[in-house]
């Protein structure tokens, strides 16, 4: 490595751009004459990397089929109808953040980044896929009854998703589960609209009132089925129906044997924190059958975990259920229907993998079809009739629909300048101890050592260290040792050097399940995707907590591959695949609030899709609200305050103080008269407008 030798002349180094499936690797450069770096510029970047090579290097045809893919222009477009969509009928998701995100004076729609970008004929196609398959595996087996799922509500609660899902659902009896109070009742209201055979399902702790409330849902000729969680939560529905004179239809969830040993899982199994026990099974069919109401037993439920990995341990806990299922029947009680619950797992990394959480090693035909054999055989056997299936495949129905796109807005870099014109500048402000590593290292470097040189730079700047610290050393040498090490570093490292970039974003809020869990989804950037990428970096949001950062990555990756910032336009980045949980278990971390929300269709207009939903993210006033705090009186009191100390620019701080209340938590990224025209759309600019005008307009923006 004889580059380290000629220090005065150091550039930092290019990449080798041989692909093998991951970045290239840094290379040497000979001394005393800087090489100019071998990444692709404005000009040849196309010439030696094509879409395919992205497509591979971020897995999108592993995790994205049939739904996402790249093309010709290098950006990420949607299939919205799946493997049926043509090819002028795919939706470029670069067009659809131009469109939500230019200023209204530009035709656009004036919203702040990060968005949700929802495609609703994705949730449906996911929704008919996954009753087809049910459909195929019970005429191809010769099942006698057919299939009805529903949809768990606590994996997306938006009003327009639960509304959609029924909507969808209407022609196959498509339902909704609920285990919470305020989600029996978002769930209630909402299948007044639905088929009438839709299952509820009522899950979760219960008290007379949530009990209470799935007995009025019968009364008003809702398909609603208790799931007893607990034994002792039997009494309180025999208690509750008599007192109301509404007879209930009472389902039991199994705490089965089968379990699976993935963060997943552990909600499965006999120490599963939901279920009864085959003893209290017996005691329960015990009790309604002395109470007479034994025919109000009517459906086994059982949950062996989200995301199970294989068929074969679905197939095993399936059979158990089964036979629970029979032994039920034949003890008397009115079977008609099992729920297998959740499960139904995505290929989050494209691994097809059945031995990791973020994959599995099946698809939907094959899930199906390993459920209704499974109960089909255990049923025949026992000669009981076949029930009626059905699933509670949240997170296979949601995940794909919803696409989070945020933006980078700086990143951090190598300064070779730090190292100054003259390192003999450095040099000489060195102490002997400093000075003799200094004359190692470069001794090291041109011998090829190069552990020794990482020893011998990581001494130099230990001692300058201290140096600095006992003021013996100034700022300007400790910056250029500093860049010094850097450089040593990046030569010797057997990988790329990761770069830190900023995003424009909460990971607490948008994507908790990465910090709470360690759950990865896809991230890709959304456009450009037909250069070739020249940064490993990591992700960085704006948080002010070190945990908020993306650096794992699908594929086993501590990086992502990523592109140099270019002069025009921003760097857009997309998380897929979080369609399910991580709106609802968002948080207020510092308090940035949620995305906005677009809600994107197929269209036959010139871009093929068209908005029909747009929702700004909540504000700073929203947030604020969140937390019990009052934004109109914080306004009041900083507008006195501006009254009696700013004097001339009150008028402008006021205007000022109102437009921060109304804007969006996040940062805005751009420059120019637009975005300022989109920061004050709807509220009168500090020339033009009183006082009072400028306080209406705020309240009034408040009330939407």
């Amino acid at each position: 490595m004889p580059a380290l030798a000629c220090l005065e002349t150091a550039v930092p180094p290019g990449y080798g751009f041989a692909w093998d499936g991951s970045l290239p690797l840094q290379g040497a450069f000979p001394c005393g004459t800087p090489v100019t770096p071998t990444i692709p510029n404005a000009h040849d970047v196309h010439s030696s990397w094509s879409t395919d090579l992205s497509a591979a290097l971020y897995k999108i045809d592993g995790w994205g089929a049939p739904y996402f893919t790249v093309n010709d222009a290098g950006n990420m477009s949607v299939r919205s109808f799946g493997s049926a969509t043509l090819p002028y009928q795919e939706i470029d998701l670069m067009k659809v953040v131009k469109k939500a995100s230019d200023p209204k004076s530009l035709g656009g729609l004036g919203l702040q980044l990060p968005i949700i970008i929802r495609f609703p004929d994705v949730l449906k196609n996911r929704l008919e896929s996954l009753h087809s398959a049910f459909h195929f595996a019970i005429q191809s087996n010769g099942f006698d009854s057919h299939y009805q799922g529903v949809y768990p509500v606590k994996c997306n609660q938006d009003r327009y998703i639960v509304e959609d899902i029924v909507e969808f659902g209407s022609p196959f009896r498509f339902g909704l589960e609920a285990g919470s109070k305020p989600e029996l009742l978002l769930a209630m209201s909402s299948l007044t609209r639905g088929n009438p055979d839709a299952l509820l399902i009522c899950n979760g702790y219960k008290d007379v009132e949530y009990v209470s409330l799935a007995l009025m849902g019968r009364a008003l000729d809702l398909n609603t089925v208790i799931v007893l969680e607990q034994e002792e939560e039997l009494d309180t529905v025999v208690e509750t129906s008599l007192k109301l004179g509404i007879r209930p239809v009472i389902g039991l969830r199994a705490k089965l044997r089968t379990k699976h040993s993935g963060h997943f899982g552990s909600t499965s199994g006999e120490k599963g924190k939901f279920g009864l026990t085959t003893a209290q099974i017996l005691s329960v069919a015990n009790k309604l059958q002395k109470l007479d109401m034994l025919d109000c037993l009517q459906l086994l439920h059982f949950h062996i975990g989200s995301q199970i990995p294989s068929t074969v341990l679905l197939a095993d806990g399936v059979t158990e259920a089964a036979q629970i299922y029979c032994e039920l029947a034949r003890l008397g009680a009115g079977m008609r229907v099992i729920d297998i619950g959740g499960g139904l797992g995505i290929d989050y990394d494209g691994s097809h993998s059945s031995c990791s959480d973020m994959s599995v090693g099946y698809g939907l035909d094959e899930y199906a079809s390993t459920v209704v054999r499974a109960i089909q055989f255990a049923c025949d056997r026992k000669h009981v009739r076949h029930p009626i299936i059905c699933s509670e495949s949240g997170r296979a129905l949601v995940s794909h629909h919803s696409v989070l796109i945020f933006e980078a807005v700086s990143s951090t870099s190598f300064d070779p300048g730090a190292l100054g014109q003259n390192i003999a500048y450095v040099l000489d402000a060195l102490e002997d101890d400093a000075l003799a590593d200094y004359r190692n290292l470069t001794a090291a470097a041109m011998r090829s050592e190069y552990e020794t040189c990482i020893l011998y730079a990581d001494q130099l700047k230990r001692r300058c260290v201290e140096q600095f610290k006992d003021g013996l050393l100034g700022l300007e040498h400790l910056a250029a040792v500093d860049a010094l090490c850097d450089l040593v570093a990046r030569e010797i490292t057997t990988s790329d050097a990761v770069r830190t970039y900023h995003v424009n974003l909460s990971i607490f809020t948008s994507i908790p399940d990465f910090w709470a869990i360690g759950q990865l989804f896809p991230i890709v950037p959304i456009h450009r995707l037909d250069q070739r990428p020249s940064v490993n970096g990591i992700l960085s949001d704006l948080t002010c907590d070190s945990d908020g950062k993306l650096d794992s990555f699908i594929g086993g990756r501590k990086s992502l591959p990523l592109h140099e910032f270019s002069n025009g336009g921003g760097y857009y980045l997309g998380m897929f695949l979080g369609g399910a949980y991580q709106e609802a278990l968002g948080g207020l971390h510092n308090l940035f609030g949620g995305p906005s929300v677009v809600r994107v269709e197929k269209s036959d207009g010139p871009h093929s899709f068209a908005v029909t939903r747009a929702l700004p993210g909540p504000s700073c006033a929203d947030v604020l609200r969140a937390m019990q705090h009052e934004p109109e009186l914080m306004f009041e009191s900083l507008k006195r305050r501006a009254e009696e100390y700013a004097h001339s620019d009150g008028e402008a701080i006021t205007c000022g103080l109102a437009r921060a209340f109304n804007s969006m938590p996040y940062l805005v990224h751009d420059s120019g008269d637009d975005v300022m025209a989109a920061e004050t759309d709807g509220i009168a600019s500090a020339g033009g407008s009183d006082d009072d005008d400028v306080e209406w307009e705020f309240m009034r923006c408040l009330s939407f």
